[in-house]
């Protein structure tokens, strides 16, 4: 091949230095076959005919053969796996704090008490003697669980009778359980939306949403975060736009509470949508289901909405009732389909009975202590007035909900410079005065440009010294911080 190009260099050579020559005097004339040709055309021949000749020669491909050991061997020793995620120390420069007991009210942190606003821990049931003793009971009646899928042998009559508590304490048709809280919102989503479907969803949803839509190849349309202005004139669009939008399926998928901001959903207008375009609406109540009604049925309850207007409403369980697992509710058409097609009720081992049994509890306690409520909502209405006059801190959630958002007020110019003032003051609060708090992160799904913020989440096991000392202590950090600078 070395020798091929040399002569073909050696060829180009000779041919530029005969056109030269053509050039010069313009009354040569290259003859081929006794006929005149000009010089340009006749190098150009030449070209096509050796790349013509290139073309039809083979590449050169190295002889097959396994490695020898030592070869293996030497290729093992030289590769040097990369860390599945960065070190938080490296990029934050600082030491993650080390959480030693129950995620209550409050915790122990590297043998410190603090008072905990982490956990979404509404109703303060962690720890509830009630579920403890249910769990306990559940175990020596059924062990840990068969460890099988629902469709097999994996179906035992408490999760009969937790989806039947749900859908009764909802006042749907029926429900289904889900083994995992996150996983809802993944199987759910490609159990309904198909490749071809259509989905308008508010920018703002979790990573579980966002991932529940990547698998469902759907034609995925984002609208403006908790706008309903965008919102219809995102929906008027695809209607003028896409002559067959009428003949496919059409899904809105919103939260309750949004777990990115803590913003609530405006249910009333975006059903009254619903409606006039006829689309059907995903609604996800992890964050209000327990919380928000006057009876803690959610944001249906909240804002006077008949629930069966809502076409398919999940919740993960681990928020408010304290255990684990997730539930879908709604028509008992929308319930079968799940138990053929999602794939995380058909292919997933089913919920442990004893968390099922701590659901079932959990819901008899909210039903016989609408107290929780009441003391839940008073605890949010104390602490967003607490955290009004924070110093270049905002509160960016609605103030009827227990995601509260603390955000910059001005912000540095950048993400990670607003990210870095937030992780600073959130570990002052905690070194200084025994609060724990959290910073939001954003994933690379994301496709809002939500800001960052520091999140508590407020419990009705909170007390009014707790919520005093977390007010107290913010405005102390951030008057030494912003003072200094």
């Amino acid at each position: 091949m070395d020798t091929l190009l040399a002569a073909f260099e050696n060829m180009v050579k000779s041919a530029s230095d005969w056109m030269r020559l053509t050039l010069d005097a313009p009354s040569t004339r290259a003859v081929v076959f006794g006929v005149p040709i000009g010089g340009h055309l006749f190098l150009e021949g030449l070209l096509f005919v050796v790349i013509l000749f290139l073309l039809s020669q083979k590449s050169y491909k190295p002889p097959k053969r396994p490695l020898t050991k030592k070869e293996i061997d030497e290729l093992c020793d030289e590769w040097v796996p990369e860390s599945l995620i960065p070190s938080i120390a490296d990029e934050m420069n600082y030491e993650p704090p080390v959480l030693e007991s129950a995620a209550g009210p409050h915790t122990m942190i590297n043998g410190k008490d603090v008072v905990n606003f982490t956990s979404a821990n509404y109703l303060g049931l962690l720890g509830n003697e009630k579920l403890l003793d249910s769990c306990t009971k559940s175990l020596e009646k059924y062990g840990v669980g068969s460890c099988g899928p629902r469709g097999f042998y994996g179906t035992i009559d408490v999760h009969l009778d937790c989806e039947a508590k749900i859908a009764k304490f909802l006042g749907t048709s029926d429900s289904i359980l889900y083994s995992y809280g996150l996983s809802t919102m993944f199987s759910i989503i490609p159990a309904f939306c198909k490749k071809g479907d259509i989905v308008v969803v508010d920018e703002g949803v979790h990573w579980g949403i966002q991932n529940g839509l990547h698998l469902s190849r759907s034609t995925i349309v984002y609208f403006k975060h908790n706008d309903m202005e965008s919102l219809q004139s995102t929906l008027e669009k695809i209607t003028q736009d896409n002559k067959r939008a009428k003949k496919l399926r059409r899904y809105i998928i919103v939260e309750a509470v949004y777990q990115n901001s803590g913003q609530i959903a405006p249910l009333d207008e975006i059903i009254k949508l619903k409606e006039k375009y006829r689309y059907r609406v995903i609604l996800d109540e992890s964050n209000s289901f327990g919380v928000l009604g006057s009876s803690g049925r959610g944001l249906t309850e909240h804002c006077n909405v008949p629930i069966e207007k809502v076409d398919i409403i999940t919740a993960a369980m681990g928020h408010a009732l304290a255990t684990e697992g997730g539930f879908c509710t709604g028509s008992a058409r929308v319930i079968d389909h799940q138990r053929l097609s999602s794939s995380g009720y058909v292919f997933s081992a089913s919920l442990p009975p004893y968390l099922a049994s701590a659901a079932i509890t959990a819901i008899d306690i909210l039903e016989e202590n609408p107290d929780l409520i009441t003391t839940l909502k008073k605890n949010i209405a104390f602490i967003h007035k607490g955290l009004l006059d924070v110093q270049n801190l905002q509160i960016l959630s609605d103030p009827q909900s227990p995601v509260v958002f603390l955000g910059l007020k001005k912000s540095t110019g950048s993400l990670k410079g607003d990210l870095q003032v937030l992780e600073d003051i959130a570990d002052r609060v905690l070194k200084e005065h025994s609060i724990f708090v959290s910073t939001s992160k954003r994933s690379t799904l994301d496709k809002c440009k939500l800001p960052v913020g520091i999140r508590l989440s407020v419990s009705a096991a909170h007390t009014e010294s707790d919520l005093m000392k977390a007010c107290e202590s913010f405005k102390n950090v951030t008057a030494e911080k912003f003072s200094a600078q």
